[in-house]
């Protein structure tokens, strides 16, 4: 071969011959190059370093391309430069024949930028000076796919390096050139390890250009591609490595915010997250990986401050807003329905009727499993937000304290009857179940009865008002308007109130999980109770309808179908396990700090329950919203109701509760409708065995058992659930009586099962002792006592006044239950003002059942309604029975003017033959008949006595004569004692005038008696 072959042949292989387009070139500036002389001063170690070492130094051509530069070194070092940013960002300037390049070290495919080589004159290389250019050219590029090119002469098709050259989108891209120059920096000699680090932060720069100015990247969306490229690392393996790169991303954005700020940046990132989730369902995997990304955000400071921002609602006094914004649109996913009403395209519970037990156990168990995992991932984003710093745990506050102040309407009763209007209103029962579930679980760390952190919740902070935003900062107050709700006890006019400088997390993290709590659980409380009654009714029309072949059966059952998968939905949502045990750790909790404030405890310690309690004196109680023990009622009614094996699974946490009802109901809590409500929850969590039907499994009671008959205080629990029985009667108008009765109604079982047990019997029998206060009374002792020891014995009188003013059909439990309390109480129930009532109520039920009106009571099926006339005949007949021995309630028979006759008890004996009750029963209420048919002989001469008594001795309401008138101080008329007694105990109102009205405020009318008992003792002598 020739020199001039063999010289063709070394330039051919010599790697520098890559730096020209084609070896004709390479040959021709080898040429031109021949009298260019060499640098003497190149050290030898210099060139060792070179790639072409392994090169004969003595070829001609390599000299003569290495001519071009200053050294061999530095002609290795930019061919390096060239093919590492070439395997970087996949881009080159080199367009020249693939079989003359080598294959060492370029990558399989790049784009080729041919309008930025012709821009440096042809240059066929990539350097530091020219790769910005290069770069953001690449990123401006429409058709990728017209741009690519092979590197190598390997003409095998490879979809990955295709792939990856040709990415379209920018900030994939510049993510995955991202990963190329970390692996490089790994990789590459320290001479060029400066290069590989700047390749590496041209990546972010150009991030960030392009999220700063997204409007000259021709049709792409470079916030979704932000977004999906976060999604695409939460669902693989590089999240730690997306991280990365958005932290330097998000650090050069923070630098440069004179475009855009970082706000304003990542407000389209977190409109488009907030779309894509709002339509997901609860078990939608994809769902999971949206809550991490959004964890992410919750972790990293500078977004998380700006998401606060970014969810801050344009109209806060709109309770909807709320729902419309990102975490409001996380908050709104369960398993309820989307749309109230609307079943179609629901994805849970759909045909119930055509599923079996199995099939809907399996599906409920696979929702909790799911909605556990949803309240985690909430409860992680609650707590990194309030963790993150000062300003983002205000931000956070702000827009919880906003929330719940907007949706105060959820509360109401119109809310409930108005659902359109409710609807477009305020924020949804979903929303409220999730942002509960997630407070529920930011309280756990201190839900411990005796937990000592309990005790620096400070109560004061419900009566603050009128704070300035930077106050509500300074102070960490930020729940609004809790100064307008009503308060366990009323403030005494005495009593200061010392505000806190500051008040702790605890504080603001219990008061606002349990407005949420009342503002959403109750709903769904209310909703289940009602959908189940409907249910009952539907289904019953139903089968009725299908018996009689009615043509309304198919669109009754698909009512019913309807329904039941709302209700299904409904309790799946509301009875998973670990929410339910969140929120009982919180009501038991709860249950032991009102204790403790009841008993003026602000240490730093518990104290233990001591009776009898101290007077209440400075109590905190007085600034705790009657929310708190509304939600407590509403929770174990509750789990009574729809989870009772909660009940018995924490049997532990029942006895701060008995605690709670036996201190707070008796001597603390001063609402009458509240402490009725709440008896309900003793008859939530005592034991009940109730009638089951045949094959049923009677509920598991073994641990409630054991916590109520061992409870310490059974004696003060007696007194307190007789208390409340009692205190009904005072509750709203008196006429009301399906509302009380409906309060009393759970009690009959407990007062029954008391009975049965000693230590709560002979409590209950203890409070016969009220007779020593009714003969105080009677006789006028109470006149000289003071006013506060007059006021506290009418107060205690009154708890006991009225048993029994049902003016209805009674159930059986509540005659059966005073046949039973009767047979050994009997003080209570003769006092003057009870015994009316009781004898009322007896005769107005005997002439129903006995009478001539007890025809219009038979229906074709007793057993339908739970009418019992038989037991209801012979209860009535044992109550009489077991008060017969009472002359003043003997005597009080025959005043019953509307009712009692001696015809009347002779029908009832007549009845009792019938119904073939014992002889001696029959016997006994025979002379017992007898006995009150003579006393109203009596009573009837007496009056004819009395008939011609002056006017101004009978009394103005009830025309009877007074033997013990007082004088009403506002209408200034005078009335006889007994009647205005009685007519305080249903409505504290003067009757002459309906302006205020208690018994300490009447005064004895001592003149008038004295003229009253001269004229009896003048007219008996004539007599």
């Amino acid at each position: 071969m020739t020199d001039q072959g063999n010289n063709n042949q070394n330039i051919s292989q010599n790697p520098f011959a890559a730096l020209f387009s084609s070896l004709a070139d390479a040959k021709q500036f080898a040429s031109g190059q021949k009298q260019r002389p060499v640098d003497s001063g190149e050290s030898q170690s210099e060139s060792d370093n070179s790639v072409s070492d392994s090169i004969d130094d003595n070829d001609d051509s390599v000299a003569e391309i290495s001519r071009s530069f200053r050294s061999r070194q530095e002609l290795c070092e930019q061919l390096n430069v060239n093919h590492m940013i070439q395997r970087i960002f996949l881009i080159t300037l080199d367009n020249s024949d693939p079989s003359l390049r080598g294959s060492n070290g370029i990558p399989p495919r790049c784009v080729y930028l041919e309008e930025v080589a012709a821009d440096l004159d042809g240059q066929d290389w990539l350097n530091m000076d020219t790769i910005e250019q290069a770069l953001f050219s690449r990123l401006l590029l429409q058709e990728l796919g017209n741009h690519l090119i092979y590197m190598t002469s390997c003409s095998v098709v490879n979809l990955s390096a295709d792939r990856d050259a040709g990415e379209k989108r920018a900030i994939p891209y510049l993510y995955a050139c991202y990963r190329r120059a970390k692996e490089e920096i790994t990789k590459v000699p320290e001479k060029l390890l400066s290069y590989a680090v700047h390749c590496k932060n041209l990546t972010v720069s150009n991030a960030r250009t392009v999220l700063l100015t997204p409007e000259i990247y021709i049709s792409q969306n470079v916030y979704e591609q932000l977004l999906d490229l976060l999604l695409e690392a939460v669902r693989g393996a590089q999240f730690e490595e997306v991280m990365e790169f958005l932290e330097e991303v998000i650090a050069s954005l923070l630098a440069d915010q004179e475009v855009r700020t970082f706000g304003e940046v990542m407000a389209p990132v977190f409109d488009i997250f907030q779309g894509r989730v709002k339509d997901l369902d609860l078990c939608q995997l994809l769902l999971y990986s949206y809550l991490e990304i959004l964890l992410y955000f919750s972790r990293q400071k500078d977004i998380s401050k700006v998401l606060m921002e970014h969810i801050q609602p344009k109209d806060p006094n709109s309770g909807i807003q709320y729902q419309k914004t990102l975490l409001g649109a996380i908050l709104n996913i369960s398993c309820l329905l989307k749309t109230p009403g609307v079943v179609e395209n629901h994805g849970f519970f759909l045909n119930p009727s055509r599923s079996s037990p199995q099939e809907m156990k399996v599906q409920e168990s696979n929702i909790h499993q799911f909605m556990g995992q949803f309240h985690d991932k909430l409860y992680q984003i609650l707590k990194n937000l309030l963790q993150q710093s000062s300003e983002t745990r205000h931000l956070l506050l702000s827009w919880l304290g906003g929330c719940l102040q907007a949706n105060m309407g959820r509360a109401k009763i119109w809310a409930n009857q108005m659902p359109e209007i409710f609807f477009q209103m305020f924020a949804s029962d979903a929303f409220f179940l999730n942002l509960g579930a997630a407070l529920l679980k930011l309280c756990q760390p201190f839900s411990r009865p005796y937990s000592p952190k309990l005790l620096t919740f400070n109560p004061t902070y419900c009566l603050l008002k009128e704070l300035s935003e930077e106050e509500r900062r300074n102070r960490n107050v930020h729940a609004r308007g809790l100064d307008k709700e009503t308060c366990l006890i009323p403030v005494p006019p005495q009593q200061t109130v010392e505000f806190a400088q500051s008040y702790s997390l605890l504080t603001e993290n219990l008061i606002l999980t349990q407005l949420t709590l009342y503002l959403g659980f109750h709903r769904l409380h209310d909703q289940m109770v009602k959908m189940n009654q409907s249910l009952h009714r539907l289904q019953g029309t139903w089968r009725d309808t299908q018996l009689s072949g009615g043509a309304a059966a198919a669109e009754l059952r698909e009512q019913f179908e309807r329904l039941m998968t709302v209700y299904l939905s409904t309790k799946a949502a509301t009875t998973q396990l670990a929410m339910l045990q969140s929120c009982l750790n919180l009501q038991a909790s709860c249950a032991a700090l009102l204790v403790q404030l009841s008993l003026g405890n602000q240490g730093s310690e518990h104290i233990p329950l001591i009776f009898p309690l101290p007077a209440l004196e400075n109590s905190l109680l007085c600034f705790v919203p009657e929310f708190f023990a509304e939600n407590m009622g509403d929770f174990f009614i509750f789990l009574r109701r729809f989870a009772d094996k909660v009940l018995e699974s924490s049997a532990e946490s029942l006895e701060h509760v008995l605690t709670f009802i036996t201190v707070l109901f008796t001597h603390r809590m001063k609402n009458p409708h509240l402490r009725a409500k709440l008896a309900e929850v003793l008859e939530a969590v005592m034991p009940h065995m109730e009638t089951l039907s045949p094959g049923a499994v009677q509920p598991i009671m073994f641990q409630r058992q054991r916590v109520f008959n061992t409870y310490r205080h059974a004696p003060q629990l007696a007194e307190a659930l007789i208390t409340v029985f009692v205190d009904i009667e005072f509750t709203g108008d008196p006429h009301q009586f399906e509302q009380k009765f409906n309060y009393r109604r759970p009690m009959y079982a407990i007062l029954k099962y008391m009975w049965g047990e000693e230590s709560y019997r002979e409590s209950i029998k203890y409070l016969s002792k009220i007779k020593i206060l009714q003969l105080e009374r009677d006789r006028g002792e109470w006149d000289s006592l003071a006013p506060d020891a007059r006021r506290e014995k009418e107060s205690s009188l009154q708890m006991f006044g009225q048993l029994g003013r049902f003016h209805n059909i009674m159930s059986n439990e509540t005659i059966g239950t005073l046949a039973f309390l009767t047979s050994e109480i009997k003080g209570l129930f003769v006092h003057p003002f009870l015994a009316e009532r009781i004898i009322s109520m007896l005769n107005y039920f005997l002439q129903h059942l006995v009478g001539p009106k007890m025809g219009a009571l038979k229906v074709k099926d007793f057993s339908e309604f739970d009418f019992k006339p038989q037991q209801l005949v012979s209860d009535i007949c044992t109550i009489y029975l077991n008060l017969g021995d009472e002359e003043n309630f003997c005597a009080t028979v025959p005043k019953d003017g509307r009712s009692y006759s001696p015809t009347l008890f002779c029908q009832t004996v007549r009845v009792l033959k019938k119904i073939n009750k014992p002889g001696d029963m029959i016997v006994s209420f025979s002379l017992l008949a007898d006995k009150i048919k003579s006393l109203a002989d009596r009573h009837q001469q007496e009056e004819e006595t009395f008939s011609d008594a002056p006017d101004e001795f009978l009394d103005p309401i009830m025309s009877t004569l007074m033997l013990d008138p007082v004088l009403l101080p506002s209408s200034n008329v005078t009335v006889d004692r007994t009647t205005i007694a009685r007519h305080l105990l249903s409505d504290q109102t003067d009757p002459f005038n309906r302006s205020p009205l208690t018994m300490d405020q009447i005064r004895p009318n001592e003149e008038l008696r004295q003229q009253i008992m001269k004229w009896l003792a003048d007219h008996k002598q004539k007599v």
